[in-house]
C-alpha cells in the first residue's frame, strides 16, 4: 500500500491560550485504497485535525506542533500559495455543511467547474464536458447544471459538493461528516457512491463521523477521539469487534440496536475520566 497522510503528534491551540490543546499530539496514517474514520462526539477535535491537513484552520488558532506529511512532503512549512495548489487539487474536501459551502448566487455548474480552471487549466467546451460528466458521476442530470443551491434537495446539494471535491481527481479525499442531516435513504445512498468513487479513483479518504453504524459502512480503519486526542485505533473489525478503551466502550453503548430493544447507557464522564 502506498501511504499518502502521515500525521505525527499533532498539536493546536488557541493563539491567545496556548496552554489549552484543542487537539492534542494526534497521529495517523492513511494509505491509498484505504479509508480512515475519525469518530467521537463534537467538540473531540475531529473537524480541527482535517482543517490542519488542509491549512485551513481559523485566523484564532495555531498549529503548536507536530508533522503532517502528504505523499512524502511536509505541508506544515508550505507557503498559503503553496497550499492553494495542494487544496482542491491533490487533496479535495467535503464540508459539513453543503447548504453553506456552496455560494448561493452561482449555479453549481459553474462552481464546480471553478476549481478545474484554476488548477487544469480548462475552459470553454473541455470544461464544460468535464463538468456534465462530474454531474453523471455523482448521479445528478445533467440539464441541472444551470441550477442554483436553492432549488437542490439536501442530497442533491451534497453530491455536489462531492462533485467539486474529486473534481481534478485528487490522490486523497477528506470527507467532514458528509451524511449529517440526510435522511438514512439519502444517506445510504452517499455512502455508496463515496465508496465507489474510491475504488474507482484508488483514494485514500479521512471520514469524519459520530456515527458508529457510518464506521461500520465505510471504514476501513478507525481512530477514535476523546478531548483532543486519540484513544484507540485500528482496524474497523479491531475497535468495534473488541473495544479497548473505556470510551469507545461508552460510544458503542450509545449506538441503538435495529430492533429498538437495547438499552441505551449516557457515557458517564465522571467515571471515564476515573477509568481512563
Amino acid at each position: 500500500m502506498t501511504e499518502l497522510l502521515r500525521i505525527a503528534d499533532l498539536t493546536v491551540a488557541p493563539a491567545s491560550l496556548p496552554q489549552r490543546l484543542l487537539v492534542d499530539g494526534v497521529s495517523f496514517a492513511i494509505a491509498a485504497g484505504r479509508t480512515t474514520c475519525v469518530v467521537g462526539e463534537s467538540g473531540s477535535g475531529k473537524s480541527l485535525t482535517a482543517l490542519s491537513v488542509m491549512g485551513l484552520l481559523p485566523g484564532a488558532l495555531r498549529r503548536a506542533s507536530g508533522s503532517i506529511q502528504f505523499q512524502g512532503k511536509e505541508l506544515t512549512g508550505y507557503s498559503s500559495e503553496q497550499m492553494q495548489d495542494i487544496r482542491g487539487k491533490r487533496i479535495g474536501m467535503i464540508f459539513q455543511e453543503p447548504m453553506t459551502s456552496l455560494n448561493p448566487v452561482l449555479n453549481i455548474g459553474f462552481q464546480i467547474g471553478e476549481s478545474l480552471t484554476a488548477h487544469l487549466g480548462l475552459t470553454g467546451k473541455a470544461l464544460k464536458s468535464r463538468v456534465d460528466a462530474l454531474l453523471e458521476q455523482v448521479g445528478i442530470p445533467v440539464a441541472r447544471a444551470g441550477s442554483y443551491p436553492d432549488e437542490l434537495s439536501g442530497g442533491q446539494r451534497q453530491r455536489v459538493m462531492i462533485a467539486m471535491a474529486i473534481a481534478c481527481e485528487p490522490a486523497m479525499l477528506i470527507a467532514d461528516e458528509p451524511t449529517t442531516a440526510l435522511d438514512v435513504t439519502v444517506q445510504a445512498q452517499i455512502l455508496t457512491l463515496l465508496a465507489e468513487l474510491k475504488q474507482r479513483m484508488n483514494m485514500g479518504m479521512l471520514f469524519i463521523t459520530h456515527d458508529f453504524g457510518v464506521v461500520a459502512d465505510i471504514a476501513d480503519d478507525v481512530a477514535v477521539m476523546f478531548r483532543g486526542r486519540i484513544v484507540e485505533s485500528g482496524p474497523v473489525e479491531s475497535v468495534l469487534g473488541n473495544p479497548q478503551h473505556p470510551y469507545t466502550k461508552a460510544l458503542l453503548d450509545c449506538v441503538p440496536d435495529a430492533e429498538g430493544k437495547k438499552p441505551l447507557k449516557p457515557i458517564d464522564y465522571d467515571w471515564l475520566e476515573e477509568t481512563a
